[in-house]
């Protein structure tokens, strides 16, 4: 009886260490979980910015590609639109050399036929006026084939120069597009370095709460096992009790009623011993 007191009082001690070591290691786990869980949202939140950094670059790396082939395009019309002109500068060189105005021309051409159409002179004169009119006839229709010439050079002019001013746009707005690209990379060149540095400092924190979690669901293990170990020792015990506390009380009882037989004068603790033995 004595020893599974002994016992019984050694386990119920034993049972209260364990559940404040149990606390301590509870309290531990939690603390280490939140800066574990902290670190995670941190990189939760860099890789959901990193994702969409990537998604914006790769569209604008595609426009990219799409704007080049367009200015390259537009290269090649300006080179050649460059050597159409070059072509007609040639031909321009031919007008520069050219004196008479083509509208005055057409209009003494039209005077000497008005005038040789309406008015009577001599046969000489009406000679010298046709001759002139020959003569003024063919400048003109030199003058008109180079008047051509002219509107090609100003057409190739207007039409290189709107080229031109297209293809630097289109290759200004590359550049601008490339730089948007170059800068999305390189955000998301430091959000990697971000993320890689968190998983290294995740990686102790991680090992120290898987740690501390199998030490603590080991010890809630062993305080679950001491718990019915004290259970099974408290019923035990109380079992134990409650026979000698009856035995006590039987013995009592006799010896009440071994007075009582002889007459002897009962005390209050016989007659409450005889009462509890009934």
């Amino acid at each position: 009886m004595e020893a599974d007191l002994r016992e019984f009082r050694e386990k119920k001690k034993e049972l209260a260490s364990l559940r404040d070591s149990l606390r301590s290691l509870n309290t531990q786990k939690e603390e280490i979980y939140r800066q574990l869980r902290s670190l995670r949202d941190r990189i939760k939140v860099r890789s959901a910015r990193l994702k969409s950094l990537k998604e914006e670059r790769d569209i604008i790396t595609s426009e990219v590609q799409k704007l080049k082939g367009e200015r390259d395009k537009l290269n090649t019309t300006v080179k050649e639109k460059a050597e159409v002109r070059k072509d007609i500068d040639q031909k321009r060189d031919l007008i520069k050399n050219v004196k008479e105005n083509p509208l005055q021309l057409k209009k003494d051409i039209d005077a000497i036929e008005q005038k040789l159409e309406i008015e009577v002179m001599a046969f000489s004169k009406e000679q010298e006026l046709r001759k002139k009119l020959k003569e003024l006839k063919t400048k003109y229709a030199k003058i008109a084939s180079l008047e051509k010439v002219w509107n090609e050079v100003k057409v190739a002019g207007t039409n290189l120069s709107e080229e031109r001013r297209k293809a630097q746009d289109s290759h200004k707005k590359v550049q601008e597009m490339a730089q948007q690209s170059q800068e999305k990379h390189e955000s998301m060149g430091k959000l990697y370095e971000e993320i890689k540095q968190l998983r290294e400092e995740e990686k102790p924190i991680l090992e120290k709460y898987v740690d501390l979690k199998t030490k603590f669901e080991e010890s809630k293990k062993s305080q679950e096992e001491l718990e019915a170990k004290v259970k099974e020792l408290g019923e035990h015990f109380e079992e134990e009790t409650q026979k000698s506390f009856k035995a006590k009380v039987k013995e009592k009882t006799q010896e009440v009623r071994e007075k009582m037989r002889k007459g002897k004068k009962l005390s209050t603790e016989d007659i409450l011993a005889f009462q509890a033995g009934d």
